[in-house]
């Protein structure tokens, strides 16, 4: 029987038709039963990262790779080990391959708590150099993935560069850590006040639980078996920056609100001599008061004694060139700006904080412990020919009055130590510097 036109058409359309449902039929996880309440399609494995790559998108995961040894040999770094962060620190700050300005700190494990503070008031790029021993890696290790997932302002601001021992070898990756679950789920820092003083969200403080435990196990830089290198740990957090300027401050120093913001409109004007470093002058604060936001409430607090100069108790003369009198009286300029009220040359021993340019030399790696360290880079600069300008309306505070008794039992002979290494530094630095007629 001849079979019509239009019947050839459909018997054509159907035989398509099964051939198509035939295929599917063979592809995994799409054929009967591969939906839903059926089998489940077989993912395809991919191929992870190399070791120490970045995992984008894998917030709270550790790359560490075999990580670098330092020219002693006695420490080994590893740069960006949350692993996602470029020369911009990601696309949401929308920054070139070079920054204008950064902030690079360092910190043992101890004292993390510090670290969701300072990114809110700071609120701009962060390089924080971490420090662990055999004896606290694992929970400085679980403590990063924490804060990476659930403080989104250390996720979205601060790069970490872990050191260890050389003997120490960490595994090349992480295994991730239990998520955090009940309670805030939005994490990070709640900004109760526009630039005054954070107040953690309760899944970031519970993150956070792991270093409240250290602090029980040990105090300041009475690390177990283990030296604390602070300024190798200095160097590093600025080599993280690619930075045309760096503030270089201790972690639980904090900066006035909007420093990072009125530093940039400052640095920007392009007006700045090559051989300046701005100086920050330094506060400790009693620890029942809340952080001052601006200068005005920051005065307000230093008449009544509740705020004091840095290390007023423990060593005066260490801060006392900034010339405090002066600078709490200054009145305020015409405009919000940052401006440079005056100029200082250094006076031994002063150890200001300050915002620099990348040029400026390194710390000298040597001195670790207690003593010494920022002197030393302070003395370099004055010798190499620096200014150092006292801004305006710019100041750090440190949460808590210094007192003798919080140290750790070391602490003087680690000072005796670094004082006869600072006496070979100033040898060398006219060695060093043989046309420069200044001297520490």
């Amino acid at each position: 029987m001849r079979c019509s036109p239009f019947r050839a058409t459909v018997c054509g359309l159907v035989l398509v038709a099964g051939l198509q449902l035939l295929y599917l039929g063979l592809l995994p996880g799409l054929g009967p039963g591969g939906g839903g309440k059926g089998r489940r399609e077989r993912p395809r494995p991919r191929p992870g990262p190399e070791p120490g790559a970045r995992v984008e998108g894998d917030a709270g995961r550790l790359a560490l790779g075999v990580g670098q040894l330092e020219p002693s040999g006695r420490y080994r770094l590893y740069p960006d080990v949350t692993g996602r962060r470029g020369p911009g620190f990601g696309p949401g700050l929308g920054l070139g391959l070079t920054l204008s300005l950064g902030l690079a700190t360092h910190a043992s494990p101890n004292n993390l708590h510090h670290l969701p503070g300072l990114a809110r008031r700071w609120q701009g790029p962060i390089s924080l150099a971490l420090f662990a021993s055999d004896s606290d890696l694992p929970e400085t290790l679980q403590v990063l993935q924490l804060l990476d997932r659930h403080c989104p302002g250390v996720r979205e601001l601060v790069t970490v560069t872990l050191v260890t021992p050389a003997s120490l070898v960490p595994p090349l990756t992480v295994p991730r850590a239990p998520a955090l679950r009940g309670g805030d789920e939005r994490g990070g820092v709640r900004d109760t006040e526009a630039e005054a003083e954070p107040e953690l969200w309760p899944l970031c403080r519970r993150a956070l639980e792991p270093v409240y435990r250290l602090r029980a196990r040990y105090a300041n830089y009475g690390l177990p078996n283990a030296s604390y290198p602070g300024n190798l740990l200095r160097n590093a957090a600025r080599r993280a920056l690619p930075a045309r300027y760096v503030a270089v401050v201790d972690v639980d120093m904090l900066p006035s609100g909007g420093l990072h913001r009125r530093l940039l409109r400052l640095l920007d004007t392009g007006a700045q001599p090559a051989n300046t470093v701005y100086v920050l002058p330094a506060f400790e604060m009693r620890r029942s008061r809340r952080l001052p936001a601006g200068k005005a409430e920051l005065q307000r607090l230093y008449q009544v004694g509740e705020v004091r100069p840095f290390y007023g108790e423990l060593c005066p003369r260490c801060q006392a060139p900034t010339n405090y009198s002066r600078w709490i009286n200054l009145k305020p300029g015409p405009n919000a700006g940052l401006s440079v009220a005056y100029t200082l040359g250094w006076i031994d021993p002063w150890e200001p904080f300050y915002v620099g340019p990348s040029s400026v030399p390194p710390y000298d790696e040597r001195f670790e412990q207690y003593g010494f360290n920022r002197i030393s880079q302070a003395c370099e600069l004055h010798v190499a020919g620096f200014l150092f300008a006292v801004l305006d309306d710019a100041f750090l505070v440190h949460k808590g009055f210094k007192v003798p008794g919080e140290f750790h039992a070391q602490k003087d002979e680690e000072n005796r130590s670094n004082r006869a290494l600072f006496r070979q530094f100033k040898q060398e630095l006219k060695l060093k510097y043989p046309e420069s007629a200044r001297r520490c």
